[in-house]
């Protein structure tokens, strides 16, 4: 179903791998309480639920402390992703990229375990994660992709003959172009307006 990826050990360098460290294993219970369908955290208008230092909810009820690191790095430096979306009438060409290698290297170990974990059917649950992603983890046998690394970056075709699944790629593409472009204020509008605040 996917394109073989060889180059994953080479894009992962010693450095990402030490990112882990940073986040904290502790799990704070106020942000537990907080959490809601879909592991969703309550943001009121206040701000209430935000803490941009932790980022408790990059954190997942499958997710593993490396992946939740990812998340993290990739959002506090947000400026430096550059993405590229075009929507295909049976799914998404999306390129997305760094200037600077290490980021760019936890850039492509996201992609990459990202679509491994559906391909697999093992949803991380993070806390933030968008519902949009369910219905690729249920159907994730209709989905066809291909992944090249590029001069240009990383580069994921994503197809499938379910049209509700082609309208999740394109809604899922534009997720997180918005937070590649805007970062956790992105996410923070995403979850304001599902929770109807």
């Amino acid at each position: 179903m996917t394109k073989p990826f060889p180059a994953r050990a080479a894009l992962l360098r010693p450095a990402c791998f030490v990112l882990a460290a940073s986040i904290s294993l502790a799990w704070p219970l106020g942000a537990l309480a907080q959490m809601g369908q879909h592991g969703m955290m309550h943001h009121g208008a206040d701000g209430t639920g935000h803490d941009e230092v932790n980022m408790p909810g990059l954190r997942g009820l499958d997710a593993t402390p490396r992946e939740s690191a990812e998340l993290a790095e990739m959002f506090r430096n947000f400026p430096a992703i550059s993405r590229e979306v075009v929507n295909l009438p049976n799914g998404i060409r999306t390129v997305t990229f760094s200037e600077d290698e290490e980021l760019m290297a936890v850039i492509a170990s996201h992609v990459v375990g990202m679509i491994n974990r559906v391909e697999e059917g093992r949803d991380p649950q993070i806390f933030i994660q968008s519902p949009t992603l369910d219905i690729f983890f249920e159907r994730r046998d209709r989905i066809e992709t291909q992944i090249e690394m590029t001069d240009r970056g990383i580069e994921v075709v994503q197809t499938s003959d379910d049209p509700e699944v082609v309208a999740a790629l394109h809604k899922h593409a534009g997720e997180v172009s918005a937070m590649a472009d805007r970062g956790m204020a992105a996410v923070h509008e995403m979850m304001m307006e599902r929770g109807g605040n």
